[in-house]
């Protein structure tokens, strides 16, 4: 088990970081028009801004807890609260994101799906604005107005646990269809999606449209890389404890370190972002060109600001 000295430095480590990531991303893709008239980079908007969500309440109560957990005495309304955010925000990123990689079938094999504006709105807008509504209400209801009581979990950093849980039926609909559904369809499709690229890339050589479908597949193919490293272990052990019924020490420890370990996944997510976007990785390379042309030549400091476009 993972001592809550080292969680709590590792939360540190990661979340000043990621949080200031999500943010720069996120400015980019907002106030650049051709980044943000891209539909392929709308998901990855909505996804950023549930980062900026939790990194403003879930990871903040997370690091006081595990800073202070023996002294935290926490409300029951508090904890609903922390739950419903909790599993909200996370199912509806694992959600998105699955969503994303089936999107990005249809963005570069089926883009006449989305080339009317009423093709787009069913095809494009319409999961991302159905996800949301639907996780929010869903889970509003379980945490908020359920028709047994809740009751309190001191020994768990989310602090309760909803009695809609203990139905077999709902436990098992919300595991399947919010869990282990989006973890498959982000493991289905992102292999079917470097198995299509490669495919295409071989049997029409060079295409006009090549380095554009290159690039929105290498986005999805490496943020599904981080899914597949930090959910899967965690959705895997889940079955193996709750549905098969193995169970030991060993596995009951694996299980909370791959519990832990999930939350790694908003943490991370904008680093990828900012590796896979070709676009921010020009601005940065261009910004940091030009902060060593200032250095090393600091009186063309002036020629540059009144010629904008520079010297070669």
């Amino acid at each position: 088990m993972i001592p809550d000295e080292i969680k709590f430095s590792l939360f540190l480590i990661f979340y000043i970081p990621s949080t200031l990531c999500a943010l720069f991303v996120l400015y980019h893709l907002l106030f650049d028009r051709t980044l943000r008239q891209a539909l392929h980079n709308h998901v990855i908007i909505a996804l950023l801004v549930i980062c900026l969500l939790a990194d403003g309440t879930l990871y903040p109560w997370m690091l006081y807890y595990y800073h202070n957990k023996n002294t935290w005495n926490r409300s029951m309304i508090f904890c609903t609260i922390w739950g419903f955010l909790d599993w909200s925000l996370y199912i509806l990123h694992t959600m998105l994101f699955a969503w994303a990689t089936v999107e990005r079938h249809i963005l570069i094999f089926h883009d006449r799906w989305v080339s009317t504006r009423k093709k787009r709105l069913i095809f494009h807008y319409f999961p991302l604005v159905f996800f949301p509504i639907y996780l929010f209400l869903f889970y509003f209801l379980v945490y908020f107005i359920p028709p047994c009581e809740n009751y309190p979990d001191p020994a768990s950093p989310v602090c309760m646990w909803p009695c809609l849980y203990d139905s077999y039926t709902l436990s098992m609909y919300d595991y399947v269809v919010e869990q282990v559904l989006p973890t498959f369809t982000i493991v289905f499709c992102s292999i079917t999606l470097l198995g299509r690229v490669l495919w295409q890339r071989v049997r029409t050589q060079r295409t006009i449209h090549w380095k554009k479908h290159r690039k929105m597949a290498i986005q999805v193919l490496c943020i599904s890389l981080v899914y597949l490293l930090l959910l899967l272990p965690y959705a895997t052990i889940y079955i193996l404890r709750f549905y098969v019924g193995l169970s030991n020490p060993l596995l009951d420890e694996f299980s909370t370190s791959t519990a832990f370990t999930s939350y790694f996944i908003i943490l991370l997510f904008p680093f990828v972002c900012a590796v896979s976007l070709p676009e921010l990785q020009t601005k940065v390379t261009n910004l940091l060109l030009l902060r060593r042309r200032r250095q090393i030549h600091p009186g063309m400091t002036l020629l540059v600001r009144v010629h904008p476009h520079g010297y070669d």
